[in-house]
């Protein structure tokens, strides 16, 4: 069985981009101004100081923030449509 890819290492870029380091070594810069979508993130958003405290959950394997805002880790590995975006264009 194949073992899910998850996130180990985060460096915050300029804007909103990051460097992403995965359980499988890859390395890869992604833009998360796409993800930060809906209230939680709010704060995420308009505070670049904040945008920054952006850190890995060892447990989930994933980029969050002390507000609860986290990102699916598979989303950002394979460069998925956040979930909003998919109900959003599905509404249309």
């Amino acid at each position: 069985m194949r073992k899910m890819v998850r996130i180990k290492g985060v460096q915050p870029l300029s804007g909103y981009r990051v460097r992403l380091t995965f359980t499988n070594d890859s390395v890869r810069d992604v833009d998360l101004g796409r993800y930060l979508h809906g209230p939680i993130f709010e704060s995420i958003r308009i505070d670049p100081v904040y945008f920054r405290t952006i850190h890995v959950d060892p447990v989930a394997g994933t980029v969050v923030w002390d507000n609860g805002a986290d990102i699916d880790p598979d989303v950002l590995f394979k460069d998925l449509t956040p979930a909003w975006a998919e109900k959003k264009s599905a509404a249309a």
